[in-house]
């Protein structure tokens, strides 16, 4: 029989408790990081079911689910530019299971109405993964064959040459005010509620030039239409031989990268499996054959590059759009 008396059993006895009791210690980061994901996380998709960016999100879904173990729910909030998501998600426990996609929108919105979020404050940014390609296009019969030759037009024609785009406020309007700043030309902004009647009237002679997305890539390829520029960092390999606005010699980028965020005082722990495993999505296969149907490049920045874009990105919104004078009123 043991003797439980004795000093050296007492010592063993003591050694055994602490190490039973040790877990109890443990950094919570570090017992967040073994213990989650351990049930469903919903990613919210702040678009209409069917879209583009709504088949993007769910390829990603599907590729980190894999990844963590757990089902990705979608759960679709479309409306309000995008912003929805934000909203929604702003007030959720910081635990990583309620995320969603954080587009260009959410930094600019809030400079021009009231929002239930500050979009640098009250979100933890966890990873950058893709953006829009944005491109001026013209119909295969109008005269420009580059973007110089139209450049060269609107300055011998100030405010004549009209372009339309999906909104005032809206990425595709704000990308070719800054455009035309630096070309030193005035263009005359037509805005439409969305990508289907922009493309209507293009297509049907109405408008000359368009500001968009790539709702007009399958016009392009179809040669109904002709890309003149991207406004991305680098050409798009689905249009090789189209040049950006910065190689053709005016420094204005357009990508509207996005990626994934949750609410704000996140277990950095947490947010280091969140982030690894969204990361490895990007060399997932069905993601990326999903990401080339939709003409989006691949755009990583790390947790730390993604919240310094978050910042930089929330003052340059600020002062394009006090200097278009679509600031909300105080």
């Amino acid at each position: 029989m043991t003797d439980f008396k004795t000093p050296f059993n007492r010592r063993q006895l003591l050694t055994a408790a602490a190490a039973v009791a040790a877990p109890a210690i443990l950094p919570s980061g570090a017992l967040a990081q073994d213990r989650f994901p351990s049930r469903p996380i919903t990613l919210i998709a702040p678009w209409p079911a069917g879209g583009s960016s709504d088949g993007v999100m769910r390829a990603f879904g599907e590729s980190a689910s894999k990844i963590l173990g757990v089902p990705i729910v979608i759960d679709n909030k479309p409306g309000v530019g995008g912003t929805l998501g934000a909203s929604a998600m702003v007030n959720a426990r910081p635990d990583g299971y309620t995320l969603t996609q954080l587009p260009l929108g959410i930094y600019r919105l809030p400079h021009m109405q009231n929002m239930a979020f500050d979009p640098v404050k009250d979100i933890s940014h966890i990873v950058c993964l893709t953006g829009y390609t944005f491109g001026i296009a013209c119909t295969a019969e109008s005269p420009f064959k580059t973007i110089q030759e139209m450049v060269a037009f609107a300055k011998a024609n100030p405010g004549k040459l009209e372009y339309g785009h999906t909104g005032t406020g809206t990425t595709p309007h704000l990308a070719i005010e800054e455009f035309s700043a630096k070309a030193g030309i005035e263009l005359n902004p037509i805005p439409f509620k969305g990508s289907a009647e922009i493309m209507n009237a293009i297509l049907g002679g109405h408008i000359r030039v368009m500001s968009g997305t790539t709702e007009f890539a399958p016009h392009v390829q179809s040669g109904k239409l002709r890309l003149l520029a991207t406004l991305g960092s680098q050409r798009n390999k689905a249009f090789p031989n189209v040049p950006t606005v910065k190689e053709s010699g005016w420094d204005t980028i357009t990508e509207s990268p996005f990626g994934i965020g949750g609410p704000k005082n996140m277990d950095p722990a947490v947010v280091r499996v969140l982030h690894d495993a969204f990361r490895k999505t990007l060399e997932d296969p069905a993601v990326q054959a999903t990401l080339d149907k939709f003409y989006m490049p691949s755009i990583y920045m790390s947790t730390a590059d993604y919240t310094a874009y978050a910042e930089r990105t929330f003052r340059n919104e600020k002062a394009t759009i006090e200097r278009l004078g679509l600031a909300k009123k105080s």
